[in-house]
């Protein structure tokens, strides 16, 4: 039988899937060759050793504003805190036409394929009242026109509003009828917790995946967390729901975050870190900033929550420079939260964790169809990591070999 092959490539393991025993393993990885037919992956034997190369899903960038990137030249005096980025970012959707829209969003879309995403969620801003924005229906297109790029829109929309009767049904109704995921920003609005309850609820009765911009800030009394676990738990209610930021556990220790953190676990909630933003909004005073604007990444880790690490802002008001590549975002929190090698444990936050937390099913490389894993130049996850050596590909013909097993 004939198959093609992948020659003398590194896998992460926990990426991989059943792998066979006998199969060298170096830092996290297996190393040997992919076997591939019908243009799938077939399983890994030992091979000749070379110049390896790392395999991997393609990346799945969780958390991102594509109507809002690309932004930062029209802006002057930006530097502020979250609530002076948001004013300043409301003043620029005077200029949102539907062609200002399509061309930033078509760009952002671009950025993350060449950085070797498959999955891309984006957060749409509800501009007045409860319609769909224009930016809903132009994500769409624009996701029409790039096969090789899966796309979910997300509301964004304050949980104040969506406490409102009847509010959060109106909203879900609308993203059941034309495919998404349902979303709410939670810092210290007034009827929070009526909010997020009105959330779940919504969701539960039409069948929509979850995610919250949750506690984004170092001040102290932020509370949003908690109290979703607790919704969650006593409404008994099942997932995915991913919660973004959470920068306010850096506020919790001891006990208390023990205790914290069980509930999260229990309730089945994913926890996005975006470092870039909020290494760039949060802890601002008159010096160098002292404080980190991450979430408690490895304590979470460590309590058995599934971590997800994104890029969040772009060329905006909230993040002036940034990028949309999620392993880009990823070297950051390893530099910032101190995410020690071996980096392999850290791989699932921007592929299988980010894929289970926006609802779809993971990618593992054994049985993968070829175009959904990306290759990289590098010889070990280091330097993956890092980009040194560029951003992931897609897998080429040219690069797998021909021959009978």
């Amino acid at each position: 039988m004939a198959a093609d092959v992948l020659r003398d490539v590194l896998v992460p393991e926990v990426l991989f899937g059943a792998a066979p025993a006998d199969l060298p393993r170096e830092d996290g990885c297996l190393r040997g060759d992919l076997m591939i037919e019908d243009g799938r992956v077939a399983g890994m034997r030992r091979g000749e050793t070379g110049t390896p190369r790392v395999v991997m899903p393609a990346l799945v960038e969780a958390h991102c504003h594509l109507d809002k990137c690309h932004t930062i030249h029209r802006m002057q005096g930006i530097g502020g805190n979250l609530r002076e980025a948001i004013e300043a970012q409301v003043e620029d959707k005077a200029l949102w036409t539907e062609d200002d829209l399509r061309a930033r969003i078509g760009r952002g879309m671009d950025e993350a394929i060449a950085a070797g995403c498959g999955l891309l969620r984006t957060h749409v801003d509800w501009l007045e009242g409860l319609d769909l924005p224009p930016a809903w229906h132009v994500i769409a297109e624009a996701a029409g026109d790039r096969p090789g790029l899966k796309v979910d829109r997300s509301a964004l929309i304050g949980v104040d509003i969506l406490a409102e009767p009847g509010a959060a049904d109106r909203v879900a109704r609308d993203i059941a009828a034309t495919g998404g995921t349902l979303g709410a920003f939670v810092l210290d609005h007034d009827g929070r917790e009526a909010g997020m309850r009105a959330v779940l609820e919504a969701g539960a009765t039409y069948g929509l995946t979850l995610d919250f911009h949750m506690d984004e800030g170092l001040e102290d009394g932020l509370d949003g967390l908690g109290l979703l676990a607790e919704l969650m738990i006593g409404m008994g209610y099942q997932g995915p729901v991913l919660c973004g930021h959470c920068c306010s556990l850096m506020n919790v220790e001891g006990d208390a975050l023990d205790r914290l953190l069980e509930k999260v676990a229990q309730a089945g909630i994913f926890v996005a870190a975006l470092p870039t933003t909020n290494l760039y909004l949060q802890g601002r005073g008159a010096g160098t900033p002292d404080r980190r604007g991450l979430t408690r990444l490895r304590e979470l880790d460590a309590a058995g929550v599934p971590i997800v690490v994104a890029s969040d802002n772009v060329a905006d008001a909230f993040c002036p420079t940034g990028f949309h590549d999620p392993m880009g975002a990823l070297n950051l929190a390893v530099l910032t939260g101190h995410l020690d090698p071996p980096f392999a444990r850290w791989l699932p936050s921007v592929t299988t964790n980010a894929a289970r937390a926006l609802g779809r099913a993971p990618v593992l490389v054994n049985g993968a169809a070829v175009g959904d894993l990306r290759i990289s130049a590098a010889r070990d996850l280091p330097g993956l990591v890092s980009g040194r050596l560029g951003p992931l590909a897609t897998v080429a013909a040219a690069e797998m070999e021909h021959r009978s097993i």
